[in-house]
């Protein structure tokens, strides 16, 4: 397994491809969300994924400068485990190295807005519910966080 990060504007045309693709795979046809992913946020974030050797991409993540999605924390966003790849934790390896790049950059605080249905998920990392649950884009979620 390989772990890569990129800002958006290294990211090869390749790169973007598989990616976007598997965000559409997973949010848009798997979770039925018929909404709009290209939020504008792709450009400003540094993109974490897990690939194998073959260069199929495994499990992907977004880092959020602090400003952009709160505006007193950084944020992890648009986090997915590919569908052949669930069950091995490949998404715990991922959100740790995410949180890892998080603690170089001497960040305070990590705020997500997680899918409810994955709460737990993210307890296991040491994230805490702080908000009541709300929907976005007709999924339920919550704002979780995590001190460093």
């Amino acid at each position: 397994m390989i772990v890569k990060r990129k800002k958006f504007a290294e990211l090869s045309p390749l790169e973007l491809y598989k990616l976007l693709q598997l965000r559409q795979e997973v949010f848009i046809l798997e979770q039925e969300c018929f909404y709009q992913d290209l939020d504008d946020k792709d450009q400003a974030a540094e993109h974490l994924w897990l690939e194998n050797e073959a260069g199929q991409i495994l499990a992907e993540c977004r880092l959020i400068a602090k400003g952009v999605t709160f505006n007193d924390a950084v944020s992890i966003g648009r986090v997915i485990t590919a569908p052949i790849a669930r069950g091995k934790g490949l998404g715990i390896v991922m959100l740790k190295e995410a949180i890892s790049q998080f603690e170089i950059q001497n960040a305070e605080l990590v705020k997500i807005e997680a899918q409810f249905y994955a709460k737990a998920f993210y307890e296991k990392l040491g994230f805490e519910q702080i908000s009541d649950l709300f929907l976005e884009d007709n999924i339920e979620h919550i704002v979780m966080q995590l001190k460093l």
